[in-house]
């Protein structure tokens, strides 16, 4: 009698399934809950080390996250505003000199439209992201964190990344000047 995987090694596995082009979220990504992870080539942000991929050789994995509906989250937040999405404001920090991306105040800091839509050019041509549906994410996303170890996220990880990360999130931020 053969027992099933405990539930982390599932979600695991069905997390680093197939990667795909963020494109192709709005298609394919259900609008169920579960988590997510994004990946990129290992060229890309190349001091920020993170799991090989274990079927795409030339892909790692950067940042793992959870969503309530995963196609709005992961076509509407991460691909197209700064204001909602830590992936994007980390990245943007990440990248600010190099993409020489500009941010401005609303209720909080966010890219100015030019850069929002430059972020998302570059997000689609070096980025894939893959999803495991789960109906409560947040009782698993600590234990996948820990387990997984991406380098972009903060919470629920630990190690030397999370101050450059810590860092970068702070440069997009200051970047933008005092409040108004």
């Amino acid at each position: 009698m053969s027992s099933a995987p405990p539930p982390i090694a599932a979600v695991i596995d069905a997390l680093v399934d197939n990667p795909v082009h963020p494109e192709d979220v709005r298609t394919l990504a259900p609008s169920a809950p579960g988590l997510y992870a994004w990946w990129a080539p290992p060229a890309i942000l190349p001091a920020l080390p993170g799991l090989p991929h274990p079927v795409v050789p030339d892909l790692r994995l950067l940042y793992v996250g959870l969503a309530t509906k995963l196609r709005a989250r992961l076509a509407s937040n991460h691909m197209r505003r700064s204001g909602s999405s830590t992936l994007r404001r980390t990245l943007a920090g990440l990248l600010l000199d190099e993409q020489e991306y500009r941010t401005r105040w609303t209720d909080r800091v966010v890219l100015v439209d030019d850069d929002e839509a430059r972020l998302t050019e570059w997000m689609a041509e070096n980025l894939r992201v893959s999803w495991c549906e789960y109906l409560t994410p947040r009782d698993v996303e600590p234990d996948v964190i820990r387990a997984l170890q991406p380098p972009l996220n903060i919470d629920h990880a630990s190690g030397p990344t999370t101050q450059v990360i810590k860092a970068a999130r702070q440069r997009y931020y200051d970047s933008a000047g005092s409040r108004p």
